[in-house]
């Protein structure tokens, strides 16, 4: 009992600190992963002197954590927003990885004197961009839908073939064409039954009496992470199935959707802080100098090689221009995903597999603060901030669910032409309008006579029937001003 009395302390000190983090980290302007990453570190053997080397433990609970952030992924994506990048994503996501694999593998093989089942392994590793670094660092860019699309559906689903690819080199088995059979079965498979049992849940979720309103949002997780296993169960992709089947189901008429998106976003924060919490925990500061080398070199060969080529090699067919392209390139955040997948040679006892686990380490800790921070900067020098940044208000009242309603918040930025527009001629559909401009610090009810101003937050509620229109015609005046409809403008992208 003292024991466990002790842990409970800990852990609740753990999130309560890792929660004030998240402040600190805005404030700073550094994503919070890096803090807490800081906070196991401390509380490791170089810190509080916590010791704890368990490979076979950290890979069940990384991988257990990395589940519920994709079911959060899928269940708070709307598919309006991912649709126009539907076939990049998905090339993305796979072509693009195989790629990478290969790029990266070519690259360390020459120039850190690598094998190439390990150079390739270590290239599998990076493949993957960090789901939770991906969703918490993007949906608060004001970038285009396709571009934010492309990079969330990416990293929603790329671990599945990474984390694929990573068990077949890890092995000792010789790669043959039968392992590219195996890996296009296990994708397809453990996508049909995301998709089906996210299809199956929303229509039992529907019909269902529950006896409490917080049972929903636990029923749904439910369903996803049963997605989960019974992908794995198939012999498929089981990551790949949680995430789809979250997507369907957040994209569903659910009771109770606020409740359940909240109740997911908790999850997904609570994932995330003890994933990096523990990967910081299992770290061992000793043996990162050693690895130092090794792992900027890897950095540099995936992020200024492989993932630039990657990126060319599979969105040039969808006319994404090269300013997107660059955007892309850079946005490939790796965070926990790579540092759970060296678990796997670790587990197997592969040789080179600590320097892999160091090394990576190391990678993720300088790519994190060098890219994390300069993303909007970035989108700024290449003149893909312009967009009016609009994104969904959780809020915990039941007549939204029963009006079948959202609320919107749309902030206009510097250089907007929504700036000087009367509110009157915004002219939203039927079924949408604003209730409500927060301007310096204080907040009135709007009348069609008001004028919008650079920095006001405006709240727009909408039916959900109308919602797209809504904001399609938002982006459309950003973009081209009142007059947006007479120059063609539909604000569709």
């Amino acid at each position: 009992m003292g024991e466990l009395t002790a842990a409970l302390g800990v852990g609740a000190a753990v999130i309560l600190v890792a929660a004030l983090a998240v402040r600190v980290s805005v404030r700073l302007g550094l994503p919070s992963l890096l803090l807490y990453l800081a906070i196991g570190v401390l509380l490791g053997e170089a810190g509080l002197g916590i010791q704890f080397s368990d490979a076979d433990l950290t890979q069940a609970l990384g991988l257990a954590a990395l589940v519920l952030i994709l079911v959060e992924g899928g269940l708070t994506t709307r598919w309006s927003d991912i649709r126009p990048a539907l076939g990049a994503g998905i090339v993305l996501s796979t072509v693009g990885v195989l790629v990478s694999i290969g790029v990266a593998g070519v690259g360390l093989h020459y120039l850190l004197g690598l094998d190439w089942r390990t150079a390739l392994l270590w290239g599998a590793v990076l493949a993957s961009t960090d789901a939770a670094a991906v969703f918490s660092v993007l949906r608060t860019l004001p970038i285009t839908r396709r571009l934010a699309g492309s990079l969330e559906m990416e990293s929603g689903i790329n671990d599945a073939p990474s984390y694929i690819a990573v068990v077949l080199l890890a092995g000792t088995a010789p790669i043959t064409g039968q392992a590219a059979l195996l890996m296009v079965y296990e994708l397809l498979v453990g996508g049909m039954i995301g998709a089906a049992l996210g299809w199956a849940g929303a229509h039992a979720l529907r019909r269902a009496a529950l006896p409490a309103t917080g049972l929903y949002p636990l029923a749904t997780v439910a369903v996803c992470v049963a997605a989960y296993a019974g992908g794995q169960a198939a012999h498929a992709s089981g990551l790949l199935a949680a995430y789809l089947c979250g997507l369907v189901l957040g994209n569903a008429k659910l009771p109770h959707r606020s409740d359940t998106l909240s109740f997911a976003e908790g999850l997904g924060w609570l994932a995330q802080i003890g994933l990096f919490v523990l990967l910081g925990l299992f770290a061992s500061p000793g043996r990162l100098l050693d690895a130092l080398v090794p792992g900027l070199v890897a950095g540099a060969v995936i992020t200024f090689l492989a993932r630039p080529v990657s990126v060319a090699l599979s969105v040039s067919w969808f006319r994404m221009p090269w300013r997107e392209q660059v955007f892309l390139s850079w946005a490939g955040l790796r965070g926990a995903v790579p540092v759970v997948l060296t678990m796997i040679p670790l587990s197997e006892g592969r040789p080179g597999a600590e320097l892999l686990v160091d090394a990576v380490f190391v990678l993720v800790v300088v790519l994190t603060l060098v890219q994390g921070t300069t993303l909007k900067p970035l989108a700024r020098l290449l003149g893909l901030d312009s967009a009016a940044h609009t994104q969904e208000v959780h809020v915990d009242v039941a007549s939204l669910d029963e009006l079948n309603a959202s609320l919107l918040q749309v902030t206009i930025p510097k250089g907007s032409k929504l700036h000087g527009v009367y509110v009157s001629e915004l002219r939203l559909p039927r079924g949408a309008t604003v209730s409500l401009v927060a301007r310096a610090g204080g907040a009135f009810t709007p009348a069609p006579a008001t004028r919008l101003q650079e920095g006001d937050q405006v709240l727009v509620v909408t039916t959900e029937d109308v919602r797209d229109a809504a904001e399609a015609r938002l982006r459309a005046i950003d973009r081209a001003g009142r007059y947006a409809r007479w120059r063609g403008e539909t604000g569709s992208l």
